[in-house]
């Protein structure tokens, strides 16, 4: 197997880190558009694990231009395509994989766009829509999408498909449940506000219409961090107030899980919502860009990106970050035994171990580790297929195992936890 990395920002570099402890692959081509960036994550690899022969490879690439990306894909005559960038850069990635003959993977679907006249109860255009338009194309070539595959959605989605096989014969809600209690200080230990996740991801996943699937109903949308909930976190966390987001799990489980109702909810707080709502009010979150007077003279500049470059880099918290991160699946309905049941499927990630461990704060890291075990399985035969297609498509037993297996017994050393509720 030889995979290109298409950026190394927190994710990128985590997931080079990561596969840099396994021996699945021949050769990773670290990429970015800023090459030193991929340099740097190869230079922490060799310095941690020694010299690498030749399995690390650093490329420029510009993953807005899809032929960029086919030709560092040909020029290193790679098997597959692991985006790890912004999901505006998916249709662009998506399509030089393809022509170049690869296999393909992601962590964040292709964006929507909301319905022009009824957004808080219509859905538009929905995430994925464009990747799943596509699959014709991907099925007759004979290769393989995966798309969704980081921590949610990722394995959130392992979790559903383990769930519908294994513990319920019928479900009546699969909801992704996100929560923390992470806390970033500055240099004088106060407490500030610093997110963890690429602003500019987040602004469009939290401003957008959250995505509500029911079977009698289908896709719809409501309005943004609708319907609070208080949920209780394992682990210490404790309660966090979550709220709907929209997000790829509610428009991927519907497709190959049978369940009554699929929801997302998120732990942003008072503060982080109220922030997100002004940046609403001022037109921050615009990706459209405006005229700006500069000493240079006029500029066309994009709010979102204004406000991204005015926030620390996530990748670069985890020294002042502490606490844990929970990813995981609340799933409710009728047990293989015919009683009712409810579970929590779930895995916590600890800032101070992945720092320790990696140098990569925790919530990069986690995203991270859920595509490396899947490219493991591809690599083994494990999993396999063509088209376009999610994580709930195939077996969540190998990967489940595989993760918490020890690394002493060829796992990766991450338990998941069933929390019975």
């Amino acid at each position: 197997m030889r995979i290109l990395l298409v950026g190394a920002g927190g994710v990128g570099d985590a997931i080079a880190k990561i596969a840099a402890r396994r021996g699945f692959f021949e050769t990773i081509v670290v990429s970015d558009y800023d090459l030193t960036r991929a340099e740097r994550t190869i230079a922490w690899i060799e310095t941690k694990h020694g010299a690498q022969n030749g399995r690390f490879v650093a490329a420029q690439i510009d993953a807005s231009d899809p032929d960029s990306v086919t030709a560092v894909a040909l020029q290193h005559a790679v098997t597959h395509v692991m985006n790890a960038v912004e999901p505006r850069f998916v249709p662009t990635i998506f399509a030089g994989a393809l022509a170049a003959d690869a296999d393909y993977l992601d962590m964040a679907m292709s964006l929507s766009e909301p319905h022009p006249t009824n957004p808080h109860e219509e859905t538009g255009v929905k995430l994925g829509d464009d990747q799943f338009a596509q699959a014709p194309d991907w099925e007759t070539a004979g290769r393989l999408a995966i798309v969704g595959m980081g921590v949610e959605p990722g394995l959130s989605d392992v979790f559903a498909r383990y769930a519908a096989d294994h513990l319920f014969s019928e479900i009546d809600e699969l909801g992704t449940r996100d929560g923390a209690n992470l806390v970033v200080r500055d240099e004088a230990g106060n407490e500030i506000f610093a997110p963890s996740f690429s602003i500019w991801t987040t602004i469009e996943e939290c401003l957008n219409p959250p995505v509500i699937w029911e079977k009698e109903r289908g896709w719809y949308t409501t309005a943004p961090f609708s319907e609070p909930e208080v949920f209780v976190f394992p682990e210490g966390i404790g309660a966090v107030e979550c709220v709907n987001v929209e997000h790829e799990e509610v428009l991927l489980m519907p497709r190959w899980v049978d369940a009554k109702r699929v929801t997302f909810k998120y732990g942003l707080g008072d503060e982080f919502i109220g922030i997100l709502k002004t940046l609403n009010q001022l037109g921050l979150d615009r990706t459209e860009p405006v005229r700006v007077r500069s000493a240079n003279g006029p500029v066309m500049v994009a709010p979102r990106d204004v406000v991204a470059a005015g926030l620390p880099d996530p990748a670069a918290l985890g020294p002042r970050m502490t606490g844990k991160t929970c990813a995981g699946l609340w799933v409710t309905g009728t047990g293989t035994d015919g009683q009712p049941r409810e579970v929590y499927l779930y895995h916590v990630s600890d800032n101070e171990w992945t720092m320790s461990e990696y140098e990569s704060q925790c919530v990069v890291w986690q995203t991270a580790l859920n595509p490396v075990i899947a490219l493991e399985l591809l690599s083994k035969g494990v999993w396999s297929g063509t088209g376009v297609l999610g994580p709930e498509a195939f077996d969540a037993k190998p990967f489940l195992d595989l993760m918490a297996l020890t690394v002493a017994e060829g796992g990766y050393g991450q338990p998941w936890g069933l929390e019975e509720r």
